[in-house]
């Protein structure tokens, strides 16, 4: 398969490896410094992009790719809640393709799955509360984190005495609150807990690299090869469904 390359950061680099070694080859590599090589025909000769960049950066780099009919797999974040329609419309009535990910990785997929899974008992349990923190490396320009905002809305799904999550502080008993947290190098750990006066339940998803980010997002690219629309975890891993 053709792959090219938006964004050639910690993770691009991560994934040329990985992609190359499973027998793909790059065909483009595009960064900040060579914005108009989106236009060119090796971009263009690409099977799937795989896009990881910044909130500021991802619309645009999603449009480009769009207009030159390549499909797309990216994991930047930040973007959704200004752009999410849009991006959702051209890929249901325009026959776009973007595969779009908060988190690739497995890890965090099996993470989930639990997550929606405890929120739905403790729905039954009143008495205790749920909270959130989530914390990262200094270079994280978005939070809470994308992956943070997933875990939220899969508890707001199943708990009916949760309206909404806030960044710090909940207000209110109807908030779900998420801490952020950024030091050093820290890859991405993310604490969903339930307290009452009784005891606490805590789930812990710690990342010790990238590894699993990147097998993720080639496994997605593959996955799309042959099909269109706007797709996620929840279709590469049917196990998500189940809620």
């Amino acid at each position: 398969m053709k792959i090219a390359l938006i964004g050639y950061g910690r993770m691009g680099k991560e994934i040329e490896k990985l992609a190359r070694s499973r027998g793909h080859e790059i065909v483009s590599i595009i960064d900040i410094h060579n914005q108009e090589d989106f236009k060119s025909e090796d971009f263009r000769s690409a099977d799937v992009a795989i896009e990881f960049t910044n909130p500021k950066a991802a619309y645009n780099n999603y449009i480009k790719t769009f207009h030159a009919g390549v499909k797309l797999v990216s994991g930047s974040t930040g973007w959704m809640e200004e752009h999410g329609d849009e991006i959702k419309e051209m890929c249901a009535k325009d026959g776009k393709t973007l595969f779009w990910a908060s988190n690739f990785s497995l890890g965090v997929a099996i993470f989930s799955a639990l997550n929606n899974y405890l929120a739905k008992i403790m729905n039954q349990f009143p008495e205790y509360n749920v909270t959130m923190s989530e914390t990262h490396h200094i270079h994280k320009m978005d939070a809470p984190s994308g992956t943070a905002i997933t875990l939220a809305e899969g508890v707001l799904e199943n708990i009916d005495r949760k309206e909404k999550w806030v960044k710090g502080e909940a207000h209110d008993a109807k908030e779900l609150p998420i801490v952020s947290i950024r030091e050093g190098e820290v890859v991405g750990l993310h604490t969903i807990q339930y307290g009452s006066s009784a005891d606490t339940i805590s789930i812990t998803h710690d990342a010790k690299n990238r590894d699993g980010f990147v097998l993720g997002a080639v496994l997605a690219a593959e996955f799309i090869a042959d099909k269109h629309g706007f797709l996620g975890m929840s279709d590469l891993f049917p196990f998500l469904n189940n809620k």
